[in-house]
């Protein structure tokens, strides 16, 4: 929104379309924003977690690393889990250590390494040595990785190499592939399409449940079978149920947060965001945000839905569509920007923290602690977060004057990249490349349909039939993690056929050990960054015939 980041850009520079930072203000806009998120999903959380048993990688990790500490199983295997758990706990953080020692400049270290080939890696097809992924796909169900990877494969491999022949055709040939008007349009907007038509279909489903449930007032007994539990179906009432997980059950349904509260929560927070939103920013009017908080239910359904499959929350895909909708609609005359920009973070507030918030409730139900105390809990930390996050970025931004330059210290390039997206949106979906919005069409039918045959199809058909969820992350992102993700399953699997009972009590302390230890690791990385220790060593990868002209521009050959 700054002064700085716009005169990078090539239009929407007036006064208008522009808002420099200040701490008061953004305080003030994170605490109208954080809360909503909160109460949006509180209603639905047992469908989520007891009924579709969704996994929440990241959640189930924190889980059993609590556990692992106060297991209620017998003390021989709890010093073995906790003793398993340590042992890749320390051997994930020494490995992002080591790898730290070869980052020194950019596309460096072994996070860039071209295991496939150069080709495939100019593709975003490589393994990244990330143990972080390699646990997720631990945890996560062998459907779900498999989807992603088809996803990578279709997307990168297939698609995006196809689409950028038509360069000169479909689109200018002057642009790079990271412009909007350009390749990466269709990166965006068909990723958008699949997880628009995935997330939607199972939302109208729930729906569709919940009401014939009440209608007849008898208990839900659903039909459906979503690939999110061991063995690939919800869970019914006829499906038996382990003693630990009839006690967390019980648990998780015992200590309510009264859907009066977060119903009346959602109607108050949003209301007084209504009513002084505008008030921040002119340009945002007040039926924006109404739109805003009434679609955000579902985006949020949406986003926490995807993020229990894959451990992936897309609040900053669905902040995009925010920037699209919202600055098409403002028009650029009207500030349309700076509304993008504000309606982005709005969204991006409530879907991060619907699907954080769920994360928890997942940690919550497999450590047997109270929902409402989480939830409590959830509140005072996020208010601690509208003012230390502010801070922080308030520390930096006058710390470093030329924070948010091109080829500076801290060039921020997020920043330029979504005001060019803002700038895109204010001249409408009309602007987008050609074919783009026929494919997003499309690939939001394809979503709907391959959910629908893999509900009416049997179990023996469907669980073989890929999640268009899954499958719609690598579209945009790539298709590194997926390969990470597909090995940690392959691990897996092999550990099973060889010996399931073992792989099956120490796999999840394996992949939490994964997950925690390379996620400890950034925050030793962040200080070394501040503290501006620079690694000492780059780690590169040339062709064969660059790397012939580099030693010949160096006179070494």
């Amino acid at each position: 929104m700054s002064d700085k980041i716009a005169k990078q850009a090539t239009e929407a520079k007036d006064a208008n379309n522009i808002k420099d930072p200040h701490l008061g203000w953004m305080i003030g806009f994170l605490f109208l924003v954080s809360f909503i998120g909160l109460f949006a999903l509180v209603p639905l959380r047992k469908i989520m977690i007891v009924d579709y048993k969704l996994t929440y990688p990241s959640g189930t990790a924190t889980a059993y690393l609590i556990n692992g500490f106060h297991t209620p199983e017998g003390a021989k295997l709890a010093k073995k889990q906790v003793k398993t758990l340590g042992k890749y706990f320390v051997f994930s953080f020494f490995w992002g250590f080591f790898q730290w020692f070869y980052t020194a400049g950019d596309e460096c270290g072994f996070k860039n390494f071209p295991t496939l080939g150069l080709e495939a890696y100019n593709n975003r097809f490589f393994f990244d040595f990330s143990p972080t992924y390699v646990g997720v796909g631990m945890i996560c169900p062998y459907i779900v990785n498999v989807s992603v990877l088809l996803g990578g494969i279709l997307s990168w491999g297939l698609m995006w190499p196809l689409i950028a022949k038509k360069k000169g055709s479909w689109y200018p040939a002057n642009l790079e592939d990271s412009s909007l008007h350009g390749l990466q349009a269709y990166r965006v907007f068909i990723s958008i399409a699949l997880i628009l038509g995935d997330g939607l279909y199972n939302f109208i489903k729930v729906l569709i449940r919940t009401i014939a449930g009440f209608i007849s007032m008898v208990q839900q007994n659903s039909k459906s079978m979503l690939p999110v539990s061991d063995n690939g179906s919800s869970m019914s009432s006829m499906e038996a149920v382990s003693f630990d997980d009839e006690r967390r059950i019980e648990n998780f349904l015992k200590d309510q947060i009264p859907k009066s509260v977060a119903y009346g929560g959602y109607v108050a927070v949003a209301a007084i965001s209504i009513g002084t939103l505008p008030q921040i920013f002119p340009q945002l009017k007040w039926y924006y945000i109404l739109v805003a908080y009434v679609v955000a239910p579902v985006l949020a359904f949406c986003n926490a839905y995807g993020s229990g499959l894959t451990d992936w929350s897309l609040a900053s895909t669905y902040g995009k569509l925010a920037i699209f909708v919202f600055g098409a609609w403002a028009g650029l005359s009207h500030g349309g920007v700076l509304v993008g920009l504000a309606a982005c973070g709005v969204m991006m507030s409530i879907v991060s923290t619907a699907s954080d918030l769920m994360q928890d409730f997942k940690t919550g139900y497999l450590t047997l602690a109270s929902p409402r105390s989480m939830f409590i809990s959830q509140v005072i930390g996020t208010g601690m977060g509208c003012v230390i996050g502010p801070c922080i970025f308030w520390l930096f931004y006058k710390a470093f004057g030329d924070i948010g330059e091109s080829g500076t210290e801290y060039p921020a390039p997020y920043a330029i990249v979504y005001r060019n997206m803002a700038i895109l949106g204010v001249d409408g979906f009309g602007s987008l490349p050609k074919n783009c919005l026929t494919l997003c069409y499309i690939f939001f039918a394809a979503a709907i349909t391959i959910n629908l045959v893999r509900d009416l199809t049997p179990y023996k058909v469907s669980r073989f039939i890929p999640l268009p969820m899954a499958m719609a992350i690598p579209f945009y992102i790539g298709s590194y993690f997926a390969i990470d993700m597909f090995l940690g399953s392959a691990i897996l699997f092999v550990w099973e056929r060889l010996n399931k009972a073992k792989a099956d009590a120490f796999g999840p302390a394996v992949a939490s050990g994964l997950i925690c230890g390379d996620g400890i690791w950034t925050l030793p990385q962040s200080i070394l960054a501040l503290a501006k220790v620079q690694p000492p060593i780059c780690m590169k990868f040339l062709s064969r015939s660059t790397n012939a002209k580099v030693d010949s521009f160096l006179g070494l050959s």
